[in-house]
């Protein structure tokens, strides 16, 4: 666990850090300085270029990450990496032409409700198309064990340059549809930095050479377009969704919930950057011992930090609510939900990396295409009664299926168990915990309540875990700041 624990640790502060400046960015700078309409136009368009995304790389990022170790020789490697540089054409030559020829017929089928939308909806492919390549260059520098650099440019660049776009809007320097085009210019210095640390890395070589798994290869980046497709869309399609029944100012308010929420995952996203090529060279190995107690351990640890993040949202979502607009002020609820289908993908650790890397994926992928059917079914009934809560619920409902079909799959097929009794034992301080805070309001400002309740709820929650020795690594981890 050495290199995981510090490229982990440098990957959650640097995530943090972005989240940090992608928190100022949501929840003061655009709700003050864009308003909700443009907030609105740039949430669909980013949603929507991220439902493309894993269609534009054609599974290309995974698959990377999944074959570079089965290779022996390094000019089999740099065959391959070469390769895989090529194969996102694929898709994205025809998804081009596709959008070229018929833009009219696309657009209007999605924007009729929120005509707004028109001048901006040619944004999602191009922007749909730089996520993708800058996922395919990130990948070349994770299967040589560098996450830390690239996940700064992922989660750090882009959101700085929204920043300083949005100041200046606020200065008069920018008008705000020409912001929302300027979003889509970040997209691409950010694919740019990318792809120039990872040559850094490693020179691509170009061999034009087919690898001779190459059927193999195809028919994983097929899955891995599906299951990625599937993963997004569980994460993006109520934002693409809502427009269709509800002004797109909605899409605002959702945006804030969403973010807010989002945060619970961070230290998953961190983890995954150096835990998923780990996953992939284990189970090419058959280590099953050492690729259970790697399954667990990322389990109880993401369990405990991420429960953390949870119960300081909850338990001061209401004084958060008072510091934003307060026409932005219909999401709490969307928060709760979110939050805790967000909670249930921590609890599993790494177990998207284990089903990705096993011949059950097949199995798996054809309940997650059910499910995403469920989400969109459940979508067109919740959001018209429930409006934006609909769709948090229906969001909530279907991830909490998917994610119990996949454990089962892995437990019951791969005799993998990420859970422990150390599961229960935070679970039950986490629920302890916000029981304890969630209803005890101090009579000052939100910033003074937030700070108050913060940090009793910090000293409570850190004692309990570390009494009880809930995760060895974590303890670990302060015992070693204590010697310091």
């Amino acid at each position: 666990m050495g290199i995981v624990q510090s490229q982990s640790i440098k990957n959650t502060i640097i995530t943090f850090l972005g989240f940090g400046i992608g928190a100022v960015n949501a929840l003061f700078f655009y709700t003050n300085f864009l308003g909700k309409l443009h907030y609105g136009i740039v949430a669909t368009v980013l949603s929507g270029a991220n439902i493309l995304m894993p269609l534009m790389a054609f599974g290309a990022q995974n698959t990377m990450i999944r074959f570079f170790s089965s290779y022996k020789t390094e000019k089999e490697r740099e065959e391959f990496l070469t390769f895989m540089l090529y194969l996102p054409l694929v898709f994205i030559v025809p998804i081009s032409l596709i959008f070229y020829f018929f833009y009219d017929e696309i657009a209007h089928s999605w924007i009729k409700e929120n005509p707004t939308l028109q001048p901006f909806f040619w944004l999602i492919p191009v922007v749909g198309l730089f996520m993708a390549y800058f996922e395919v260059f990130y990948a070349w520098a994770k299967v040589h064990m560098q996450s830390v650099i690239g996940n700064f440019i992922s989660e750090v660049l882009v959101r700085s340059i929204v920043m300083i776009l949005l100041i200046g809007v606020h200065f008069n320097w920018l008008a705000k549809d020409t912001f929302v085009y300027c979003v889509a210019l970040a997209y691409f210095a950010q694919l740019i930095a990318m792809k120039l640390y990872a040559i850094s890395i490693k020179m691509p070589v170009w061999r034009i050479a087919i690898p001779a798994n190459f059927r193999e290869i195809i028919y994983y980046s097929l899955f891995i377009i599906v299951s990625g497709g599937i993963a997004v869309m569980l994460v993006d399609f109520d934002k693409v969704m809502i427009p269709q029944y509800l002004s797109v100012e909605q899409n605002a308010l959702y945006a804030v919930a969403i973010f807010i929420s989002t945060v619970i995952a961070v230290p998953s996203r961190a983890m995954t950057q150096i835990v998923a090529p780990i996953t992939a060279r284990l189970m090419t190995e058959n280590k099953h011992d050492e690729l259970n107690d790697l399954y667990q351990k990322s389990a109880i640890n993401l369990q405990v930090i991420g429960g953390f993040i949870m119960l300081l949202i909850f338990v001061n979502i209401k004084e958060m609510y008072q510091l934003i607009p307060k026409d932005y002020s219909g999401g709490i609820w969307v928060v709760f939900m979110i939050g805790l289908s967000k909670f249930y993908d921590v609890l599993l650790g790494n177990n998207n990396s284990i089903i990705v890397n096993t011949k059950y994926y097949r199995t798996v992928l054809l309940f997650g295409i059910a499910t995403v059917v469920l989400m969109i079914v459940l979508n067109m009934l919740l959001i018209p009664i429930y409006q934006i809560e609909g769709s948090a619920l229906a969001t909530l409902i279907t991830v909490a299926a998917y994610n119990t079909v996949k454990l089962f799959f892995v437990v019951k097929k791969m005799d993998l168990f990420p859970f422990t009794q150390k599961t229960l034992y935070s679970l039950l301080i986490t629920a302890l915990s916000f029981g304890l805070f969630y209803y005890w309001d101090f009579p000052f400002h939100a910033v003074i309540n937030i700070t108050l309740k913060s940090l009793l709820l910090s000293v409570l929650y850190l004692f309990l875990n570390y009494r009880f020795a809930i995760s060895q690594e974590i303890n670990e981890f302060v015992n070693k700041l204590i010697k310091k």
